[in-house]
């Protein structure tokens, strides 16, 4: 039985620990503190750490619990990293024996150059996806170019429709809040604006949120969608030629959002 727990980290991000009774592996530890606090509370061995992309918040930790613990690093093989120790690319599979887990690795350049995300069908259909894919958003594209996170967005819109979508940070409210002048008359983002505010009221994530509810109210997801098109387009005040374009133009409108 698998246990994923967020451990929260700085103002909004989630630090995710799968674990079994005995053993855990981290995904992206920004700091050390929490992590090890948790491990000795439930008294788990640390088995690996996940990294997704190069940001300190979400690298930060790694030094410390390497002091304390001789584990594996994998992550993405086209960025620094200085305590990577397993570099991965697209197709690579990490096989955490101690957690029967089994991961693919995607690449999904867009937010950095070189970051990944790690897929897992068994037990349940899920993904690791760092700053790529959020509730209701995507990442900023600080390195890589709007074709690359297009592209890497759609990658994972084609995982299937039940995948839970583990994402670092909690921006849902506010990413609905531009959602919502996006895609005003969306029954199902209205929903989910009412169901992720009870949430945070009561301190619960709203991750991992699915690829199916995804795509029914995500803007970045839905470019080829007229209500979302038609938006952009009054917004942008630009032509739009195809799905590419529509993003591009949202990316931005987010950015000033």
């Amino acid at each position: 039985m698998l246990n994923i727990y967020p451990i929260h980290a700085f103002k909004d991000n989630y630090i995710w620990m799968i674990h079994n009774q005995n053993y855990a592996v981290i995904v992206d530890p920004g700091i050390a503190t929490p992590v090890i606090e948790y491990l000795e509370l439930k008294k788990l061995h640390l088995s690996a750490i996940l990294i997704t992309h190069h940001h300190n918040d979400h690298t930060g930790g790694n030094k410390a619990l390497l002091k304390s613990f001789d584990v594996p690093v994998y992550g993405p093989r086209n960025e620094f990293i200085p305590s990577m120790t397993h570099p991965l690319n697209e197709g690579d599979h990490v096989n955490l024996k101690e957690i029967s887990l089994n991961l693919t690795v995607l690449d999904t350049p867009g937010h950095t150059q070189g970051h990944i995300a790690y897929f897992a069908s068994n037990p349940m259909n899920m993904v690791f996806c760092g700053d790529t894919l959020f509730s209701c958003g995507c990442g900023r594209i600080f390195e890589g170019s709007p074709q690359q996170m297009y592209q890497s967005l759609q990658k994972l819109s084609q995982l299937p429709d039940d995948t839970l979508i583990y994402c670092t940070h909690e921006y849902t409210l506010d990413n609905i809040r531009f959602a919502r002048t996006v895609d005003p008359k969306n029954s199902k983002l209205a929903e989910l604006e009412i169901a992720a505010r009870k949430l945070r009221n009561e301190n619960i994530p709203t991750i991992p949120t699915t690829l199916m509810l995804e795509k029914a109210v995500n803007p970045f997801l839905r470019c080829d969608q007229q209500a979302v098109i038609d938006h952009v387009k009054n917004h942008s005040k630009q032509v739009l030629t195809g799905p590419l374009n529509t993003f591009t133009a949202l990316r931005e409108w987010k950015n000033n959002f």
